[in-house]
């Protein structure tokens, strides 16, 4: 099992008290979207250039992440989603092919393979920081057996569908 241990230094934003709204688009196509705050952007864009290159293994199976993080004051909520985030592939959508492009490699491939996760909130306003540690897991044996009976249903009630779709013509 693989294991990656770094710091990322810097105060995160909470990802749920750090929205701000704003307009996007022109004409008829103007909408009002939610999009991080500038903090969490700021905090984001620093944090990608501090993960390092050996770390960026791609996981592709089940992981457990671990972080201490560092508040610089006791006023920010514990908060990990902002980093959960940033740790995974970072693509880029193309604005005329609306193709995506991976852009940056993560640690994991998306944050949805954490099966388990351990958090604790400190304080040092010297030194805000979050303390990472992501480890791959065995799969679950019993999770594989599941999946494996949910595609055989889907598989029969697909059949019956269109069994019946047919009977019906």
């Amino acid at each position: 099992m693989r294991v990656v241990a770094f710091t990322i230094l810097g105060e995160p934003a909470s990802k749920a008290n750090s929205r701000k709204i704003v307009t996007m688009g022109q004409g008829e196509n103007k909408r009002a979207a939610v999009i991080k705050s500038d903090k969490a952007l700021s905090y984001v864009d620093s944090a990608l250039r501090q993960i390092p290159p050996d770390a960026r293994l791609r996981l592709s199976g089940p992981v457990f992440f671990t972080a201490r993080i560092f508040y610089a004051s006791e006023r920010p909520d514990l908060d990990e989603s902002v980093i959960l985030d940033l740790l995974q592939d970072q693509w880029k959508r193309d604005k005329k092919t609306k193709v995506r492009h991976l852009v940056q490699h993560g640690v994991y491939v998306n944050d949805r393979q954490i099966k388990g996760k351990h958090i604790t909130w400190h304080i040092d306003p010297f030194n805000p920081r979050a303390e990472i540690i992501v480890e791959e897991m065995q799969p679950d044996p019993e999770w594989a057996a599941a999946k494996k009976r949910k595609q055989a249903v889907r598989k029969q009630q697909a059949a019956k569908s269109a069994t019946q779709c047919a009977l019906a013509l």
